[in-house]
């Protein structure tokens, strides 16, 4: 199956504590169906020291559902679903269906 949300894609959150916000998708974890996105769903974690790290409490970002993130439109930036076609030369792509936008490619 190929994937709607990869990384590197600016996204919107629909749901929870972030909704409405938007970042960038630094990681994605297929199997367990969830993403980390830069500045969301941040939480505190408390750390020991270590050689390379000193301790305290850190701000990291907690993976999201990905049925709580959309694809953010490339014209205006709001929330909206993937499709996939494949162009002429053969290349299978993906387009935002509010826009008609590609996303990639």
């Amino acid at each position: 199956m190929a994937a709607k949300i990869k990384k590197g894609d600016k996204v919107v959150v629909l749901t929870g504590r972030d909704a409405g916000r938007s970042g960038e998708v630094l990681q994605v974890m297929p199997k367990e169906t969830r993403a980390v996105v830069r500045g969301i769903n941040l939480v505190k974690r408390h750390t020991k020291p270590t050689q390379t790290s000193e301790g305290g409490i850190i701000s990291k970002e907690a993976s999201v559902h990905l049925s709580n993130l959309a694809i953010a439109d490339p014209k205006d930036g709001k929330a909206t679903r993937v499709g996939f076609k494949i162009l002429e030369d053969g290349r299978k792509v993906r387009f935002a269906k509010r826009s008609g936008d590609l996303i990639d490619g």
